[in-house]
């Protein structure tokens, strides 16, 4: 076992008394509801703070209760939750609503092993709901923790391997326990919180801001001037380029989209017709085998640049003048009305930008091509 973190209260009562006066005003740390804190906790995962804060207020004005989600289409859901990625989050918060509104009381679990329990929920998330929602010393870990505990202690190992994240759960628990002692009300779920707000806000990934930080007297990586080296990650792999084409299709005042497969990603949300082109394979060829359109019958709208999880994506849109989709391709007619309240991947979503009577075109413009007209490859 570890020796604990030097002068453990004294670094927990540093946060605490930080986080009161630097804390951002963000609308989930204006309550201390559960059901909130988790929606913003969930949201926040693998998400920035600026694209939260519109999407949890939007939630919470539509679905405020466990109740209200449980009761939701996953239609609804996945349009609430568009823009924000990695839909399994969404597909988890509405199975465990379902779970906690069957209960006899239908209120979220105060215990920890039971807020474990519930799907889509980590040890991470339980103890971020069960520290700001209750008070309860239950410790977190997620990226700005581990950057600012692996300094403060200068730890030089890999952060992703057993070995450190074990110690990073122990030094993470020390601090919250710590803070358990104080008599500050709600003092664990502000311990947590500074920590959190610490690595967003000062400690940063690069160039941190240490002359401002708290606990800069006591940091071992400010001390030995290793704050670049720390944390110490595996080399990631390269991202994979991804060539893809969109194509438009429209009849009179119907638009022809599908809904991904389960088991794809972004699984049950809705997209216009699209392929990925193989390598050495022209666009225009690609889409003659996929929909049988020759070049006179495509009109070039532009390009979207994206990146899903390791592929970079760009993908080339294209409106069909004439032709039909292809039959395999199992799609449906739908309208402009219907489509605003499809729950489309961000990518899809400035496509349905590019229609008449959906978004201003500006708002959803991809990048432009050399020419508007295809030509042949």
């Amino acid at each position: 076992m570890n020796a604990p973190i030097i002068g453990t209260p004294r670094v927990a009562r540093a946060l605490v008394r930080w986080f009161s006066t630097a804390a951002r005003d963000l609308p989930w740390r204006r309550t201390r509801d559960p059901y909130a804190i988790w929606i913003a906790e969930v949201m926040l995962q693998q998400t920035t703070v600026a694209a939260v804060v519109p999407h949890f207020t939007r939630w919470m004005r539509e679905v405020p209760t466990i109740g209200a989600l449980a009761a939701a289409s996953p239609q609804r859901v996945y349009r609430l939750w568009e823009g924000l990625g990695y839909y399994r989050r969404a597909e988890n918060l509405l199975r465990a609503a379902r779970i906690m509104a069957a209960r006899p009381d239908g209120l979220f679990p105060r215990r920890f092993a039971e807020v474990l329990e519930l799907p889509g929920i980590g040890r991470y998330t339980a103890g971020a709901i069960c520290s700001i929602a209750f008070d309860e010393p239950t410790p977190v870990l997620d990226g700005n923790v581990i950057r600012v505990l692996a300094r403060l202690r200068g730890l030089r190992d890999d952060v992703e391997s057993a070995s450190a994240r074990a110690r990073l759960w122990q030094w993470a628990q020390e601090l919250v326990a710590a803070a358990a002692r104080f008599r500050t009300p709600g003092a664990c779920g502000r311990l947590n919180e500074a920590m959190m707000e610490l690595g967003a806000t000062i400690c940063t990934p690069r160039t941190p801001r240490c002359p401002v930080c708290p606990l800069r007297r006591t940091c071992i990586a400010r001390r030995d001037g290793s704050t670049a080296e720390i944390p110490r990650r595996p080399v990631r792999p390269r991202l994979v380029d991804v060539h893809c084409a969109a194509v438009i299709f429209n009849r009179n005042t119907l638009w022809y989209v599908r809904r991904r497969p389960e088991g794809a990603v972004n699984a049950r949300l809705w997209e216009f017709p699209q392929i990925e082109v193989r390598r050495g394979q022209g666009v225009l060829s690609a889409l003659k085998v996929f929909a049988g359109l020759r070049p006179d019958q495509l009109e070039r709208l532009g390009e979207i640049n994206h990146t899903i999880t390791r592929s970079r994506i760009r993908l080339e849109i294209y409106r069909a003048r004439s032709g039909s989709p292809p039959r395999a391709w199992a799609g449906q007619w739908r309208s402009l009305t219907q489509i605003r309240h499809l729950p489309f991947s961000s990518a899809h979503r400035r496509i349905a930008g590019l229609l008449p009577g959906t978004l201003s075109r500006r708002e959803a413009a991809p990048t432009p091509g050399a020419s508007r007209s295809a030509t042949a490859d």
